[in-house]
């Protein structure tokens, strides 16, 4: 785990030791929270293995970013 600083202008810098250097990401904004996911160079390749869905693009992508905020409400539950 790291602990990053926000600048003024809501920059935020990852450490080195996480490698996602030159790599684009998915930001979702939980309530206080943030969740970043480091997207594979070409995603539809890297899925086309495991995930079968006649979904459209922008249905995966409501459907994931609901997933992801009830984990991180859920983790952040925990924690307390």
């Amino acid at each position: 785990m790291s602990i990053v600083v926000v600048d003024e202008s809501g920059q935020l810098t990852l450490p080195k030791e996480m490698g996602v250097r030159k790599t684009r990401a998915v930001v979702i904004p939980a309530g206080s929270f943030i969740i970043i996911i480091p997207l594979p160079l070409k995603p539809g390749e890297y899925a086309n293995g495991w995930l079968d869905t006649r979904k459209g693009r922008n249905t995966l992508k409501k459907s994931a970013e609901k997933a992801a905020r009830k984990d991180v409400v859920k983790r952040a539950k925990r924690r307390k």
